[in-house]
């Protein structure tokens, strides 16, 4: 059975909230889904797969979290050209440019962005946003 990643960091849980609705739609579709929190992964599990999802919340003035997520982004920059990206997180304030700029960030580096920007809701995921998590696993698993 295919293995689909799902990567995420969260703060509050919301963002986990979505990596495992994500997860979920990844088996629901009949692939088996490694939800993990960025501290628990490395980089190098990623270079052999076609495709994966990546969740980071919005962070200070709009920016990936500097810790651990950042540091994983520019790992994975260095080899995703060629794969596929879901990428997803949840906000409180600004309007989303974060994940404009990851998703610019991914396509620049040579990735094929899903659906062509990140999924992203204010706060805590309602059931329509995990229900829209749930479709981007099927698609992830789908490749």
């Amino acid at each position: 059975m295919d293995t689909v990643y799902v990567i995420y960091w969260s703060q509050t849980g919301n963002t986990q909230a979505m990596a495992e609705a994500v997860g979920k739609g990844i088996t629901d579709a009949g692939k088996e889904a490694k939800v993990v929190s960025v501290s628990e992964v490395s980089a190098e599990e990623l270079k052999e797969v076609k495709g994966f999802a990546m969740g980071c919340p919005a962070m200070g003035a709009e920016n990936l979290e500097e810790s651990e997520m950042e540091p994983f982004v520019c790992e994975v920059e260095a080899f995703v050209k060629g794969k596929t990206v879901a990428l997803f997180g949840s906000y409180g304030w600004g309007n989303g440019e974060w994940m404009e700029d990851w998703t610019e960030r991914m396509e620049s580096a040579g990735a094929t962005v899903m659906d062509g920007k990140g999924l992203i809701c204010q706060e805590l995921p309602e059931a329509d946003t995990l229900a829209e998590c749930e479709a981007l696993g099927k698609q992830l698993a789908a490749l």
